[in-house]
């Protein structure tokens, strides 16, 4: 192995190392009792694994509650998402209608617009319709994103022409060829989208802020915190629900990474 590979990997593992130490410190201290917590200076481990501190988390605050209120949440963004992405990709990669390119361009523009800019008028509409502090307000304004569709639009444009030529020939409707062809191809990119959507879904916590206003409908991330008022300043009990919450996000990640960047480059290829 040569210098330029030694240096390279030595950078990468500092990378990562840095990149991890934030969620390796937050586990250990997690398992570390009020007094150890707060030593100066800090400990590495704990001295004695205290399991307890969780819980202690999950008596002080509902987050099986949160955790169920997310669940639902992002089960319906991520499927109300694929559908739409499904047909707006398909829409905008096959079907020939007038200004097609120029719609698409116009919404891939709107990328360049923050999000926040939008939570005034997704707000006001929440209100009108009544939906203020409920499960629909945390789903509607998110049952549609540019961004997939870009993606899995660009995959769907690297299905040959003559693919779908030739089952409209046979008879097959475009809905048909969607379903049954478009879609089972496009496996890799729809999954990718899909993984994307889960982990944005899961840990949104600016809207959530605010239109909820109850524990009823909170979610994990905004039951999180929450819980810095419920629990008091333990940070003991604070760490141990962030691990709580943060785990299973992060488990999801790090066995699909792979997938997601491998979907994302291949819907990034053409366009």
């Amino acid at each position: 192995m040569n210098i330029k590979k030694i240096g390279m990997y030595t950078v990468l593992i500092i990378g990562a190392f840095i990149m991890l130490f934030p969620f390796i410190w937050m586990i250990l201290s997690a398992l570390k009792g009020a007094d150890e917590i707060m030593r100066i200076p800090p400990t590495w481990f704990p001295e004695r694994l205290l399991f307890d501190n969780f819980v202690k988390a999950l008596q002080t605050a509902p987050f099986a509650k949160y955790f169920v209120n997310s669940l639902i949440v992002t089960s319906c963004v991520v499927a109300g998402t694929t559908f739409t992405t499904i047909l707006a990709a398909f829409a905008f990669s096959r079907l020939k209608f007038p200004g097609r390119d120029i719609i698409f361009t116009f919404f891939v523009s709107l990328m360049m617009v923050p999000w926040e800019m939008l939570l005034i008028t997704n707000y006001t509409t929440m209100a009108n319709l009544n939906l203020l502090n409920t499960l629909p307000a945390l789903i509607l304004p998110f049952m549609a994103s540019i961004f997939y569709t870009y993606i899995l639009r660009n995959f769907f444009l690297s299905i040959p022409d003559s693919l779908y030529y030739s089952a409209r020939i046979d008879g097959a409707s475009n809905w048909k060829y969607l379903w049954k062809i478009m879609v089972p191809m496009a496996k890799p990119a729809i999954f990718t989208i899909t993984l994307l959507n889960v982990i944005s879904s899961w840990n949104s916590f600016l809207w959530p802020l605010l239109v909820t206003n109850s524990s009823t409908n909170r979610t994990l991330p905004l039951g999180l915190y929450a819980f810095i008022t419920e629990g008091g300043t333990h940070y003991e009990l604070l760490t141990a629900a962030a691990t709580i919450i943060i785990l299973p996000i992060l488990i999801l990640f790090l066995f699909t990474k792979k997938y997601i960047i491998e979907g994302t480059t291949r819907g990034g290829i053409k366009g």
